[in-house]
């Protein structure tokens, strides 16, 4: 008898170990409280926020496996080219660049990029029924709203600070006076649509005369560009925007749709909320 017990109370004990562990069910897919955490800590989210994206993505997940889509290695790898292309790197760069910002290994960055062409995948599985191009006067209306959106610099005058050690290079931007030999400078006029949108918008969002975050180089160092000057892009008419206007029309409709059918797809399935993180 007192064995039965002993074991009766380790079950008990183990059970809610795991139990607590679990913060959200959606249909038999568990959400832990660590991953709810960890979605706060990397997105800088409250726990509301970071469970609902978490439920999205186990949405999506049954949806894929619903309609059965799949990627293959040959995808990733294409995608992987790609984008090391667009950012002037080697596949051995990119992935030691995405090392050394995000701490992945070559086998979890596939494995992000691999959930990344499931849903745009899934996405276009969804949407692309309902949505039509718009017209010339939608065309019109959206520019008139969304004028600052299609608005950039035609070219940004750098000084390109370069250095092995990250410590080092972050003595120089706190200190321009600060000299450093084993830190290199190289003077540079980046042209906006000649340099990767994620570059583009950390150069435009950053002030005249100031150094931007420290980046990787995808070679193993670091740099940092001090802005000297912005060059201003040249009136622009309505015609030559058009692609990029359309686009993003399509990308709103797009996004509207997912999200309706996501909160119809979360209104019906199967979520039970356990417990937050606090």
């Amino acid at each position: 008898m007192v064995k039965l017990l002993l074991v009766l109370m380790l079950f008990a004990f183990v059970n809610a170990d795991v139990y607590d562990g679990v913060a959200v069910v959606v249909e038999d897919k568990a959400i832990t409280l660590l991953d709810i955490q960890k979605e706060m800590q990397a997105e800088h989210l409250d726990a509301k926020k970071a469970s609902d994206i978490l439920i999205r993505k186990k949405l999506e997940e049954l949806e894929i496996a619903k309609r059965n889509i799949s990627v293959s290695s040959a995808e990733v790898y294409d995608d992987i080219k790609k984008m090391a292309e667009a950012n002037g790197l080697t596949i051995s760069q990119l992935y030691d660049a995405i090392r050394e910002q995000n701490g992945l290994n070559s086998e979890e960055f596939k494995e992000k990029i691999k959930q990344k062409l499931l849903s745009q995948k899934l996405y276009a599985a969804i949407a692309m029924s309902s949505l039509s191009e718009p017209n010339d006067e939608e065309i019109k209306e959206y520019y008139k709203l969304h004028t600052d959106k299609f608005n950039h610099p035609e070219s940004f005058s750098v000084i390109i600070y370069s250095a092995k050690d990250k410590s080092r290079l972050k003595e120089k931007t706190d200190n321009p006076m600060f000299y450093a030999p084993d830190i290199s400078t190289q003077e540079q006029v980046l042209f906006y649509n000649k340099i990767s949108p994620k570059l583009a918008n950390i150069l435009q969002k950053t002030p005249q005369d100031h150094f931007t975050p420290i980046l990787s180089d995808g070679k193993g160092g670091f740099m940092s560009f001090y802005i000297k000057s912005v060059a201003k892009s040249k009136e622009t008419d309505l015609k030559s925007l058009k692609p990029q206007i359309m686009n993003a029309i399509m990308a709103d409709k797009r996004e509207a749709v997912l999200s309706d059918y996501f909160a119809r797809l979360r209104d019906n399935a199967d979520i039970n909320i356990i417990r937050l993180p606090k």
